[in-house]
């Protein structure tokens, strides 16, 4: 490795990693808690059978989980102008991670929801509970342990698919990268280098996962 090179990696590390802590991880934030309220509404009116909404949710979900990110990236950034609606990278960004995910999760969270015995419902019923209470103090707490090991999962590749941004002019860290690479024609290093920095990132929340896992197990024990 010559000299040139080293000097190279270590003076784009921070220029790679800003963008990651100013655009990568606000995109995946805010991307994802939206997908988890989008979620938990399609979740609950599938597991309340809510029938004009179930036909809706079904096929929202069918049209998301059966076509690439990067087609939705593009039908909402460079397609939607067409028909006069022009939106900016960042929230075209954060709206497609949003919808895409949200379908992913609130398949994950009615798996979660019919995994709750249904003699749990029904004694909530005998002891004069209502639904909504039912749902809040029975049915939620057990589905968001059995949910959260995916949800995590899901989190940790929502970061890694944010490089997809990059398709429609995000700063991010993967095109951040790309411009380094323009100027200093070092793709081998340069890419190893920002696949490192995914990593550091995925390791992050991979530990924060674990740590939640431990702390649901312990609250559900006691």
């Amino acid at each position: 490795m010559s000299e040139r090179l080293i000097n190279i990696i270590i003076d784009s590390f921070w220029k790679i990693l800003l963008p990651g802590l100013k655009m990568t991880v606000p995109l995946t934030v805010i991307s994802f808690a939206i997908a988890m309220v989008i979620a938990v509404l399609c979740a609950l009116a599938q597991f309340a059978d809510i029938k004009p909404l179930k036909p809706v949710i079904r096929f929202y979900i069918w049209v998301i989980r059966g076509t690439p990110l990067l087609v939705q990236l593009y039908v909402l950034f460079y397609g939607l102008p067409n028909i006069g609606i022009t939106l900016d990278p960042f929230p075209s960004a954060v709206i497609v991670f949003a919808i895409n995910e949200g379908a992913y999760a609130s398949e994950t969270i009615r798996a979660a929801l019919e995994s709750v015995p249904s003699g749990q419902i029904e004694a909530g019923y005998c002891v004069g509970m209502s639904y909504f209470q039912i749902m809040r103090r029975i049915v939620l707490p057990q589905a968001f342990r059995t949910a959260f090991p995916t949800l995590g999962n899901e989190l940790i590749s929502m970061v890694k698919d944010t490089s997809l941004a990059a398709n429609i002019t995000v700063m991010e860290m993967f095109m951040a990268t790309q411009r380094i690479v323009a100027r200093t024609y070092e793709p081998l290093a340069l890419y190893i280098e920002v696949g490192v920095i995914y990593l550091i990132f995925s390791t992050v929340l991979t530990r924060l996962q674990r740590y939640g896992e431990k702390r649901l197990a312990f609250y559900g024990r006691r």
